[in-house]
């Protein structure tokens, strides 16, 4: 097991930002997905865990925004959307905000994804 664990923790070292990014909201949409799913089944202590979870990595996200790039601004106040829709859903238990952000999320981790493409393809 330990092997693996090393493995796992070289292959993050030597990811690119742009991959460490997409990693990171993969992850994310991952956790939003599990707490839709959690919450479907009645399993809240599981719903909540995921929300959190997921809450933490937008956090994450923002806490690394480099604000010299005026993108960063506006990713922040999502960001700060997106933690707000989910303290909502995890608090009331509701599906709603939680599916929203969730598809909001998935555009933004698209978005990225085909501007990594578009970023290797021009080497």
């Amino acid at each position: 097991m330990r092997g693996y664990q090393n493995y796992k923790t070289q292959s993050i070292n030597t990811m690119t930002k742009g991959e460490l990014l997409l990693l990171l909201y993969d992850e994310l949409v991952k956790r939003l997905i599990q707490a839709e799913l959690a919450l479907d089944k009645k399993e809240f202590e599981s719903f909540e865990a995921s929300v959190q979870r997921g809450i933490e990595i937008i956090t994450y996200l923002d806490d690394t925004l480099d604000m010299k790039y005026e993108v960063s601004h506006g990713l922040t106040k999502l960001y700060e959307h997106f933690t707000y829709e989910l303290g909502r859903a995890k608090i009331g238990r509701n599906p709603e905000p939680l599916g929203r952000v969730k598809k909001m999320v998935s555009e933004l981790r698209d978005a990225f994804r085909e501007a990594q493409k578009t970023g290797d393809s021009g080497r």
